[in-house]
């Protein structure tokens, strides 16, 4: 009897694969059609037998769409494809190393960091990367929406081999921000004379071909590569945006490495032949996030209430289908440093939560719909089908509130449409997936989202001086025993206040075929390792 793991028992670098072997499926083309389908399969890489050729080709199916060569923007799927790269890079358990920097220090005061520019490394158009190219295209991304536009840097310069950032603050999470896709390094070719990204030319082991926005992109082994080279010689990125498409995909061999399943399509290819699924932790949290200037959310204990009425365990156990993955705090147990063990498990108690809502002089109107004032409990909760777990926890959370007297209508549209409703006040709540691993170090995601004003993806409304101060002091401080104590201050208080509401923490799921090795989820979502991967014989 085959046993499935805890895929959060060993986090950051817990994973779990399992392999099962059926015959043939039929091909994705003849349930497929329409302009769409054209799309997909124009760059797609049809399975062929072993025994034909010997396979060089790696496809990757992924719900989002690639529309733009700009980093801020599109920039992760070029890192998860590995085209891009940043000067520092994670290594195991999350740990800052060398990228295209060989080492970095900062100065006494904090407000000077020196970063050496590794030598030899060409760009994908055969021009030299030096320290001149390296400050060049940090100052474009430092002037772009993004987490570098959001580290207080005055000037960024260069030091013979080095690339030299000065800061008006100290900022000690400096490193981690370079991390993010937003600062990868690209050549001067890259972009046109006003600054607009036209191409995308990097230093990774796969150099861009060709792209046909939204739907694909094509890249090759890049033979002048600094470091390892890559197994595979062709690399292809496929957006297919409903999860039944990228699992049925899986099954005739159109894609090789699927990722974002649902969950029929996870336990089904768990069952079929020529392919293998994949589970892993990552620091993705599922939450709900409010706009605490509506009357009905303005109130800690009306909050406590939203949070008290949902069945996690349920929701983690029936949707999710991993039951460990039920949050009990917004941060889960792969950011080490930000989450608390010693949390009891999240109650469920409708019964307290209509208490503490009576308390607050809600009351039942005539439609079973509280009210309070001439107010209705009554609120719009936005999600999107990106992750395609969102819309049914939606629906469940719509049936969990209705049960206290709380009536939710459902919005299933664009994820645009969250940090939209953020900027022009128009959101109520929002079931969103919020990725703390966007850099290593999740104080530059926690303080986007809770400094002072909030933040699109995080609190809405939220006046909280001491947080806001806290949060500060850990994205400053270098030393590790007042960022520890700044970083529970922060955590204490999002669990005692509750400006976003947090579900379940999130298990990446993926699918790869069988005769694909060196396949691995990166719980960072950094990477999907496609130059470690080969094809068996």
């Amino acid at each position: 009897m085959r046993t499935r793991s805890d895929p959060l028992a060993n986090a950051p670098c817990a994973l779990k694969c399992y392999t099962s072997l059926r015959a043939g499926a039929p091909s994705l083309r003849h349930l497929l059609t329409g302009p769409i389908a054209l799309a997909i399969f124009a760059t797609a890489n049809v399975a062929t037998p072993a025994a034909a050729q010997t396979r060089t080709a790696v496809s990757v199916a992924a719900p989002w769409h690639v529309n733009t060569y700009e980093p801020s923007q599109d920039g992760y799927i070029f890192q998860r494809m590995q085209i891009g790269e940043t000067l520092v890079e994670v290594c195991d358990e999350g740990a800052l190393c060398p990228g295209l920097s060989t080492g970095w220090t900062a100065s006494a005061d904090g407000l000077e960091w020196r970063f050496d520019v590794r030598q030899g490394v060409l760009f994908h158009d055969g021009g030299r990367m030096d320290a001149e190219t390296v400050a060049a295209s940090l100052r474009r991304a430092a002037g772009r929406p993004g987490i570098l536009s959001s580290v207080p840097v005055t000037a960024i310069t260069t030091d013979r081999s080095a690339v030299v950032i000065r800061l008006e603050t100290p900022y000690a999470a400096l490193p981690a921000a370079l991390a993010n896709y937003g600062a990868m390094i690209l050549a001067p070719t890259s972009f046109d004379a006003e600054g607009a990204a036209v191409a995308f030319v990097g230093t990774g082991p796969f150099r861009m071909v060709g792209m046909e926005p939204p739907l694909s992109l094509a890249a090759e082994r890049f033979d002048g590569y600094w470091g390892e080279a890559a197994s595979v010689s062709e690399v292809r990125y496929l957006s297919s945006h409903r999860p039944e498409t990228r699992a049925l995909m899986i099954e005739s061999g159109d894609a090789d490495l699927a990722v974002n399943l649902d969950k029929a399509g996870f336990h089904r290819l768990d069952e079929l032949d020529l392919s293998t699924v994949h589970a892993v932790a990552i620091p993705r949290t599922i939450m709900v996030k409010m706009n605490l200037a509506r009357p009905q959310l303005a109130e800690a204990d009306a909050r406590r209430a939203l949070s008290l009425a949902i069945d996690r365990e349920g929701v983690a156990a029936g949707i999710l289908d991993f039951p460990e993955s039920a949050a009990n705090q917004l941060f889960p147990p792969v950011l080490t440093g930000w989450h608390d063990a010693a949390e009891p498990p999240a109650a469920y108690d409708p019964e307290q939560a209509r208490a503490l809502l009576a308390d607050l002089g809600w009351a039942p109107g005539p439609d079973g719909v509280l009210a309070r004032g001439g107010e209705r409990f009554s609120l719009t909760l936005r999600t999107y089908p990106n992750r395609p777990e969102l819309p049914l926890i939606a629906a469940a959370l719509q049936d969990q509130w209705r049960d206290i007297g709380v009536e939710v209508k459902v919005s299933v549209g664009n994820s645009s449409e969250v940090p939209g409703g953020h900027q022009d006040g128009t959101l109520d709540l929002a079931l969103a997936a919020r990725n703390y691993g966007l850099t290593p170090d999740p104080v530059v995601n926690a303080f986007d989202d809770f400094k002072a004003g909030g933040g699109d993806w995080g609190a809405m409304n939220w006046d909280a001086p001491a947080v806001h101060e806290a949060l500060r002091v850990a994205l400053a401080e270098a030393d590790p025993e007042a960022r520890t104590e700044a970083i529970r201050a922060v955590t204490k208080a999002l669990q005692a206040e509750l400006p976003v509401i947090p579900v379940a923490w999130s298990v990446l799921t993926a699918a790869s075929a069988a005769k694909l090795e060196g396949v691995s989820m990166d719980p960072l979502e950094r990477s999907y390792g496609l130059s470690q991967v080969r094809w068996s014989d």
